[in-house]
């Protein structure tokens, strides 16, 4: 039998949690406000392909839309396994996580310029990624271990 007990450092996993949510929340947000400045009307979720490419406003829009999808994409499995991971090791988990946040961050910065390619500014926040599978499957590991 497994016993779970959260230590209190956990909080700093739950804060995390948090702030990730906030900046996916703000990536929605930027979609919504620069659509209006894009003139790209709802329900389109994206620019088309040649009016971007006449329309520099457009692109961006398009790029942002994308930094929001692409984000939303992989948000499950990393909350799945910051909050996992950080039950056994909060502290490592919250630094990932960090980690995480500060690679979307400068994703987005990059792709958002309006050249695509500069979306490999966020390429490190994949280690934040990596990091909580890693511990995940080490704490499923060792459960299955002390069977």
């Amino acid at each position: 039998m497994v016993t779970l007990v959260i230590a209190p450092e956990y909080g700093y996993t739950l804060a995390v949690s948090v702030l990730s949510s906030v900046l996916v929340t703000g990536f929605g947000f930027k979609v919504g406000a620069y659509r209006k400045v894009a003139g790209v009307p709802l329900p389109q979720m994206y620019a088309d392909e040649v009016e971007a490419k006449k329309d520099r406003k457009k692109q961006i829009f398009n790029c942002k839309q994308r930094v929001h999808q692409n984000t939303l994409e992989g948000f499950g499995s990393y909350l799945v396994t910051l909050l996992i991971a950080g039950l056994r090791y909060p502290v490592a988990s919250a630094g990932l996580g960090l980690v995480w946040c500060a690679g979307r961050v400068a994703y987005s910065y990059g792709y958002t310029s309006g050249d695509p390619a500069k979306r490999q500014w966020g390429a490190f926040g994949h280690i934040g990624d990596l990091g909580l599978l890693g511990l995940t499957g080490k704490i499923a590991f060792d459960m299955i271990m002390s069977t």
